[in-house]
């Protein structure tokens, strides 16, 4: 009956035990030493490393432990693993736990010694809280790689999103992640509820803290994206060596419709097995005779991503084109367009619809003229307060702050100098894609970009020293290229089933994007109006409210639609 009783003790203690760790929130000894003092009839304290009082019954006799510290030193530095000790009225019985000094110490005192049970019981106790407490400290290790580990992919994806392959690899070296041998790479931007992507980026990390030939980021930006970078191997294979910046840049003629129109997925076997790489081989799920370009075409990878979404409502899946890794930037944007129109779609899966950017097909010379006389006050501007203005002509000022983990407050102090230097009011949507678009001309230096050797004058567009006007903005948007860009832009607006988006939109820009002011003038309610832009995201595959990272695209469509063409 004995053995029987001190079985089913043993059962209850384990069972704690066990309920501690299922429930994944941190050891807690609190119920142990508790369940401990009931059983032996004494109290019970446990002492950390440094000596102080961890836990303990409520009527623990803290007033023995001062004549105890020269014992308790000694257990703590692993020269004695248990000790008797009598205080006054009071037996103490003293027992050092886990192997490695400075150990913790658990005191048990009370009135008579412990019997051999009540010895036994102290000493699985014990080794219970020891166990838990190295339980405890490797969740605190591994929650801590974990998080070092999402560091240093976002470190490495803000390399790239920079052009910069060489700071990606130095930043990484003796562990250079895969993807970084890649010639080229999709960017899929995965939406999803925010607390599910840890889940995601553990389920399918690698031991090295990547996830195979690619890499899974968590936007800092925008707690619903995970950004999702996968090598996209092409018939020759990795590339040799990086590249500072693209070199066969693709034009933006991606397929239009959904990433996987047939709904099949084709899953890979490394699907089932909840791996995120193809593994050796390259992509055993490819189609032999698919374009090797084709976004619909299944991949290790991607078919992983595309399940997820098919399997989850909550899910939406945005997918760029092909682009070298030092083109990132540009394969994100894409990603971004894409994201918004899938998640207006059916299948929530969407692959960038292609379109020819403005930049290129404004006259060069003229062009950069414009851009860095607009931006030439900046020269001696700080480069943190340029990389910051370049940021928020793009993104909420909110998203920039948590991008660079800084303060609101901080993002608007450097706007307001920049708002300052160039009298120019950043609050304005036009003002913000003015700017955006001369940044892209100049490659975000003040002084750099499209015919730099040519000498310009001052942002109000006359000349110096006899040198050919600076053009404006108005002249740059009358050429026919531009024009073209702008009638193919708006397009598919056009059947829009009786709604009249074109005049939502242009209201919607000269609201300053406010959807309420936007209502107001046109006489629709605020929901239609937001209706309207939805529809609108879908139809121009531009995202317009999550980011707002297509409304400058827009912005100059409108802009340039309302000008008279150059004879």
């Amino acid at each position: 009956m004995e053995v029987r009783a001190h079985t089913g003790r043993l059962d209850e203690l384990l069972h704690e035990v066990r309920r501690q760790m299922s429930r994944g929130a941190g050891a807690d000894p609190r119920p142990v030493l508790e369940w401990l003092g009931h059983q032996i009839g004494a109290d019970v304290a446990l002492l950390g490393s440094e000596g102080a009082v961890e836990a303990s019954t409520a009527r623990f006799p803290r007033r023995i432990l001062p004549p105890l510290e020269p014992t308790l030193a000694r257990l703590s530095g692993g020269q004695m693993a248990a000790a008797a000790i009598e205080s006054g009225a009071l037996q103490v019985r003293l027992e050092a736990l886990g192997p490695h000094a400075p150990r913790p110490v658990l005191v048990v005192a009370g009135t008579s010694a412990p019997t051999r049970e009540a010895a036994s019981l102290v000493s699985h106790a014990g080794g219970l809280i020891a166990l838990l407490d190295r339980a405890q400290d490797a969740d605190t290790t591994f929650r801590g790689y974990q998080y070092k580990a999402r560091q240093l992919r976002f470190a490495v994806f803000s390399a790239l999103l920079a052009g910069d392959l060489t700071l990606a690899r130095r930043m990484t070296t003796g562990a250079v992640p895969a993807l970084l041998d890649a010639a080229r790479l999709r960017v899929y931007l995965l939406h999803c509820p925010p607390e599910d992507r840890d889940r995601l980026a553990q389920t399918y990390q690698d031991g090295s803290g990547y996830h195979g030939t690619g890499l899974m980021v968590h936007c800092p930006a925008f707690k619903e994206h995970l950004i999702c970078l996968v090598a996209e191997e092409g018939a020759d294979g990795p590339a040799d060596r990086p590249t500072d910046r693209p070199t066969d840049r693709p034009t933006d003629g991606a397929a239009d419709g959904p990433a996987d129109p047939d709904g099949s997925g084709a899953e890979s076997a490394d699907e089932a097995g909840g791996r995120f790489d193809a593994g050796p081989g390259g992509e055993p799920d490819a189609d032999p005779h698919g374009s090797a370009d084709g976004p619909e075409r299944p991949q290790g990878q991607g078919a992983v991503l595309r399940r997820l979404v098919r399997e989850n409502p909550l899910y939406a899946l945005g997918i760029s084109s092909p682009y070298p890794l030092g083109a990132t930037a540009e394969a994100y944007g894409q990603a971004l367009h894409a994201l918004a129109a899938a998640r207006h779609t059916p299948e929530r899966m969407a692959a960038y619809l292609g379109r020819t950017p403005l930049v290129p097909l404004l006259p060069h010379s003229e062009a950069g003229s414009w851009a860095r006389a607009l931006l030439g006050p900046l020269g001696s501007t700080p480069r943190a307060t340029l990389d910051i203005t370049r940021l928020a002509v793009t993104f909420p000022r909110s998203a920039v702050a948590r991008l660079l983990d800084i303060s609101r407050n901080t993002v608007s102090h450097h706007l307001g100098r920049v708002e300052a230097t160039l009298g120019l009011d950043l609050g304005d949507v036009r003002t913000r894609a003015a700017l955006d678009l001369a940044f892209c001309l100049t490659g975000g230096q003040p002084d750099g970009g499209l015919g730099s050797e040519t000498g310009f004058g001052s942002a109000g567009g006359f000349g110096v020293h006899g040198v050919r006007p600076v053009p404006t903005l108005e002249e740059l948007f009358r050429t026919a290229p531009a024009h073209a860009w702008a009638r193919e832009f708006l397009r598919p607006l056009q059947d829009t089933r009786g709604r009249d988006l074109h005049t939502t939109l242009r209201g919607w820009i000269d609201a300053n994007t406010d959807a309420q002011r936007t209502a107001r003038h046109l006489g629709l309610s605020r929901n239609t109006v937001r209706a309207h832009l939805r529809a609108a995201e879908r139809l121009l595959s531009r995202d317009l409210l999550t980011t707002g990272s297509g409304i400058h695209d827009l912005v100059h469509a409108l802009h340039i639609t309302g000008l008279h063409p150059e004879d």
